[in-house]
């Protein structure tokens, strides 16, 4: 085995015994050794020292590259010599150091992930590693994530998803030295087997139709076939361009926010009768009854809230669309609810974010949130039994026993 005298400084030595600043003195102490070591074997490769003049030399040198190392001490700066057509580096070094360098990748990634703030990763970064990262580091840093992302979000989509529910919201994105507010688009299905799934994620400038039929049609490329409910509130470019992608699914308006718009149209003082009366007539056993308290409470609504009135009976059909399912279906598709969960992480994770420095690092950050919570969802309850669902579904599309012919849905 080769052998090599290394010098250190008297004063690192004699710091080390004291026991002053350990940490800080292992590492200069290892910078030292390891650059010694390095010029040690430029000169065994060479046989010459740096600017020794020998006829036996073997080599020659061409120079010094810089490179850092992250040691459990903090970052230590190399100076490597450069041998023409030989490595001065021992064989894995490099490797080691980039496993090393990746460690500290993926945590600075995951920190972000989970909604840390880029103050509290530079403060871990430099507790951990004695190193500083910057915002902009951070963002490179945050890269490794866009293969992973990108896989998830182009996954094909080969089962049947009966039921869909979507939603967007706005963030704050800075695009050529200006902030401006960018639309996440989110789709959610419930699959054969009654788990929810997250289909597709996108940022569009706004909420549009044009940018939603893009958003559906994408998911149709990737091989969703047929969806048989889509639940969203009453946005109409969302609205439009689900019925023209999805033609012959039904739609149902979230009844939350519909409740909402009703109140907004109704004196303060009639809220709770108002309230009351429109659980009533969403919980109904059938769309006859649902109708039935429907006109009751347009009648009272014409004397206290005539603009009410109006909305519950143009919205009527859109707010009631569930009620064709089996009663132990609607209590969850007749809101957006069952993706409210999704909103509610992907608000807590954007908030010390505040402003994503671009686009891509929309995609990067709430793309890598969504898919921790689907991973969730794929070991979680089941949300339906589907059984009933699909022997609905097939006795619906049987032919009329009766000799009416064509086809009839059962009620």
């Amino acid at each position: 085995m080769t052998q090599y005298n290394i010098t250190l400084e008297q004063g690192l030595v004699h710091n080390l015994l004291m026991g002053d600043g350990t940490d800080e003195v292992l590492k200069q102490i290892m910078e030292q050794l390891l650059n010694q070591l390095f010029e040690s074997k430029a000169t065994d490769i060479c046989g010459a020292a740096l600017y020794e003049q020998s006829d036996d030399r073997d080599a020659y040198r061409n120079g010094y590259r810089d490179r850092s190392l992250v040691t459990r001490f903090g970052k230590i700066e190399l100076s490597v010599p450069r041998v023409r057509g030989h490595s001065v580096l021992t064989e894995g070094f490099i490797e080691k150091y980039q496993r090393s360098e990746q460690a500290l990748i993926v945590g600075i990634a995951e920190m972000v992930v989970n909604g840390v703030s880029t103050r509290k990763v530079d403060a871990v970064a430099q507790a951990l590693f004695g190193e500083s990262v910057s915002k902009s580091q951070v963002s490179r840093i945050c890269g490794v994530l866009d293969p992973i992302v990108d896989g998830f979000r182009n996954r094909p989509l080969d089962e049947r998803y009966p039921f869909m529910i979507i939603d967007a919201m706005y963030l704050k994105v800075r695009e050529a030295s200006r902030v401006i507010s960018k639309a996440l688009y989110v789709a959610i299905g419930i699959n054969a087997k009654g788990r929810r799934e997250v289909l597709g994620v996108s940022v569009m400038d706004t909420e549009t139709k044009g940018g939603y039929v893009e958003f559906f049609n994408g998911l149709k490329d990737r091989g969703l076939e047929r969806v048989d409910l889509g639940v969203s509130d009453n946005h109409a470019g969302l609205v439009e361009a689900f019925k023209s992608v999805f033609l012959g699914a039904s739609w149902q308006r979230c009844q939350t926010h519909f409740t909402k718009n009703m109140l907004d149209k109704t004196p303060k003082k009639h809220w709770a009768e108002v309230k009351e009366r429109l659980r009533e007539m969403y919980t109904a056993r059938n769309l006859e009854k649902a109708k039935a308290l429907k006109d009751e409470l347009v009648d009272r609504l014409r004397e206290i809230a005539p603009k009410a009135a109006e909305l519950l009976d143009e919205g009527f059909d859109d707010i009631t669309a569930v009620l064709s399912l089996p009663t132990k279906y609607r209590t969850k598709l007749r809101t957006s609810n069952l993706i409210e969960r999704l909103n509610e992480e992907l608000r807590r994770r954007e908030r010390p974010i505040r402003i994503f420095p671009n686009e891509a690092s929309v995609i990067r950050i709430m793309g890598s949130v969504i898919m921790e919570i689907h991973e969730k969802w794929e070991t979680s309850r089941l949300d339906f039994d589907m059984e009933e669902y699909f022997d609905h579904i097939s006795s619906a599309s049987k032919p009329d026993t009766a000799g009416k012919g064509g086809g009839r849905m059962a009620a």
